[in-house]
């Protein structure tokens, strides 16, 4: 028998493209992980959590562990939709789902929303995960670059123009990581959102807002395009896992009602019942705010360690945007081939994302390497960046 030949020509296009992670480096265990777009180990609250879980599992007995789930869940919807509405922005009940973590929010939406034809615009560089996502279901992927005001809407503005005077075929749905994005660290000023808001108008396309690092701002949050959308054009997905803990999986989408029907239609019962109402029980027990400030205030100081670290190592042969809160940095070293060089630099200790795999077009990020300062501590930074000098330099 013939496995391959019970695939679909779909799958087997799919399958045919690079496997989903294929970027990410086999790290040697004593390597400077600035690679791991991960939360520190000491801001994950395992305490609380191991407490929540007594008291869940105490209150509630089997109930979490069965497949309907805890009545905690419908709170978890509560919670969700009173954080956003502190943000700016409303979601009713019929125009939320929380999902399996950001990614299967992702997956979801290019599910009810592309087919083979349809044509995906995403920045350039953009969260390499959405671009595998993406080309599961469509190989009608264009870009537009940013810079340290995020998406550069005039370029996009001129783009979707030639489009339609060539007769071309205009964007369903435009990918954007407005606030802090990933992996640039950079966010859309003010201005530019207004303006891909009108030309979402203008063009008739959907806006797919991820806001996975809008809660992790350094000093003042940019207000989200959901809150400035007064069109219902923008499909919004959050995530709790870098506030709280990435491994329990919890994400959620919003936007209108007949979107929101549709994923649910294929989400079905996959998703984490228990891991939904252990998340709701610990934000019971805990300032969420509190929680959220100290983790601000920690990556805050941990992302200054890194920019003086870059400074005294790199000074003029290198540049960075100032990132604005989130996980991040974006690294530009003109003349390297950062792809070439990172077998060395996992023999030299320390790892870290070659900037090709934020791209469409891979060449367009030899130059740069994503940075992390979010899992390492202060020391490990500052030998890690020491490290990467005598390897990028080289």
């Amino acid at each position: 028998m013939n496995p391959v030949s019970f695939f679909p020509e779909n799958i087997k296009k799919a399958l045919g493209k690079p496997a989903p992670g294929a970027w990410m480096p086999t790290i040697p265990p004593a390597c400077i992980r600035l690679s791991s777009g991960y939360p520190e180990p000491s801001l994950i609250p395992v305490g609380p959590l191991q407490q929540a879980t007594e008291q869940l599992l105490v209150e509630e007995k089997d109930l979490p562990l069965h497949y309907i789930g805890s009545p905690r869940t419908e709170r978890l919807y509560t919670f969700i939709q009173e954080r956003m509405a502190q943000r700016g922005m409303t979601a009713s009940r019929h125009e939320l789902l929380i999902t399996a973590g950001a990614s299967q929010a992702l997956d979801l939406i290019a599910r009810i929303l592309l087919d083979e034809e349809a044509l995906v615009v995403m920045e350039a560089p953009t969260y390499m995960e959405a671009i595998e996502i993406f080309r599961n279901y469509t190989d009608q992927l264009l870009s537009v670059p940013i810079d340290g005001e995020g998406l550069q809407t005039e370029v996009l503005e001129a783009l979707l123009q030639k489009r339609s005077r060539e007769g071309k075929p205009l964007p369903q749905l435009l990918y954007l990581i407005p606030t802090f994005q990933n992996p640039t660290g950079t966010s859309m000023s003010t201005k530019r959102r207004h303006h891909v808001l009108q030309l979402a108008l203008t063009y008739n396309f959907l806006i797919l807002e991820d806001d996975a690092y809008g809660e992790l701002a350094f000093g003042a949050r940019p207000t989200s395009l959901k809150a400035m959308d007064t069109e219902n054009r923008v499909l919004y997905v959050g995530s709790l896992s870098k506030v709280i803990a990435p491994g329990l999986r919890i994400g959620w989408m919003a936007g209108d009602a007949a979107f929101i029907k549709a994923a649910a239609w294929f989400k079905k019962d996959l998703e984490h019942p228990y891991s939904q109402a252990l998340i709701m029980t610990l934000l019971e027990n805990v300032s969420y705010e509190a929680h959220l400030k100290k983790l601000q205030n920690r990556y805050e100081q941990k992302c200054r360690v890194l920019q003086t670290a870059l400074q005294e190592a790199f000074g003029e042969q290198a540049s960075w945007y100032v990132p604005g809160g989130g996980y991040f940095l974006w690294l530009h070293v003109p003349g390297i081939d950062a792809q070439a060089k990172l077998a060395d630099a996992l023999k030299a200790g320390v790892s870290y994302i070659p900037g090709e795999h934020f791209f469409l077009r891979q060449e367009e990020g030899k130059e740069y390497v994503r940075l992390s300062f979010s899992m390492e501590d202060e020391a490990a930074i500052v030998t890690g960046v020491q490290r990467l000098k005598s390897v990028l330099l080289d």
